[in-house]
């Protein structure tokens, strides 16, 4: 039986670090992001991804922007202009709210979509952010261990979820709606040694953080490894994030590292990902305008995606 590899996308606009946005994405609004949203949703993408900043300090704003949209209203705003797509928050800095406040939000993101939401969470390296909010930026990693534990209950299927740790301890509280899903699949992000840990050990999937090709497999034996050491035999959909992309000649200066040519040969690149254990891999192109990233969609749902399959 073959295989095929998922492909989704982290939107552009919504959020605009000098580190991957590309220059027309300065002057671009809601509407360019609800075309390519779109465009995506038609292109058969199994998600579209947005990232999560409350506020950006003074001394990265030149690096980072202050261009961040939020996840939730993002996504909650694209759910309603597609109709397929899986919406991923990649990632939710959780540890920076109260898990039921969290969970409010993302379970009626969920029933609101039809059970769309895959929930992403990280534990956030903005140590400003944290101070601001009140959290404490130096136990952020088990700050997020056990919200990753109080998020399981609260997106769980009863009305009244109850969760008693060091940090939050709740029960006899109701909310409604609950999510769509009977369990809302939730991938952890990063790629230090205790993210990592803390994917094999406590997620559904695991969004690495830049991990370049010959990382990966590494990586994924660490993950494997840990999970059998856990007794855990549920599948991990493992994910990558890979070269930029466009497909086809493109005509102007790409950069070097860019991946580049016929459908055929990106295929090809592309398939390496999945010989390492890749599930699903996350994709950006470049690009000079909405229209051109619309038309790499297009083409690559088209053209690309067919061939992203394994056989055996």
């Amino acid at each position: 039986m073959s295989t095929s590899l998922a492909y989704g996308i982290q939107l552009p606009v919504q959020s605009q670090s000098t580190i991957y946005a590309e220059p027309w994405e300065a002057g671009a609004g809601p509407a360019d992001l609800v075309a390519i949203a779109r465009a995506a949703d038609r292109a058969g993408f199994a998600y579209v991804a947005v990232c999560d900043h409350v506020a950006i300090p003074r001394r990265l704003a030149e690096a980072m922007s202050t261009v961040w949209y939020d996840p939730v209203a993002t996504l909650a705003h694209l759910a309603a202009v597609t109709e397929h797509v899986r919406l991923l928050s990649h990632v939710a800095v959780v540890g920076l709210r109260h898990p039921l406040l969290t969970a409010k939000q993302y379970a009626t993101l969920d029933a609101l979509s039809g059970g769309r939401l895959i929930l992403g969470v990280g534990a956030g390296h903005v140590r400003e952010e944290f101070e601001a909010l009140g959290v404490d930026f130096e136990r952020r990693g088990a700050v997020l261990d056990e919200t990753i534990d109080a998020l399981r209950a609260a997106l769980g299927p009863d009305e009244f979820p109850a969760h008693h740790g060091k940090l939050y301890d709740f029960e006899d509280l109701g909310q409604r709606p609950r999510p769509a899903q009977a369990r809302v699949p939730l991938w952890v992000g990063g790629s230090s040694p205790a993210a990592v840990r803390r994917a094999a050990l406590k997620g559904d999937g695991w969004l690495p953080q830049g991990d370049p090709r010959d990382r990966l497999p590494a990586q994924i034996e660490r993950l494997r490894r840990l999970r059998e050491d856990a007794g855990l035999t549920e599948p991990l959909t493992v994910g990558a994030i890979t070269e930029p992309l466009y497909v086809g000649a493109p005509g102007w200066d790409v950069g070097r590292r860019t991946l580049t040519g016929p459908p055929e040969a990106l295929a090809e690149s592309l398939r390496a990902y999945q010989a390492m254990g890749v599930d699903q891999i996350q994709v950006r192109f470049r690009c000079r305008s909405r229209t051109e990233l619309t038309d790499q969609i297009g083409e690559f749902g088209a053209a690309v995606g067919p061939l992203l399959v394994a056989s055996p």
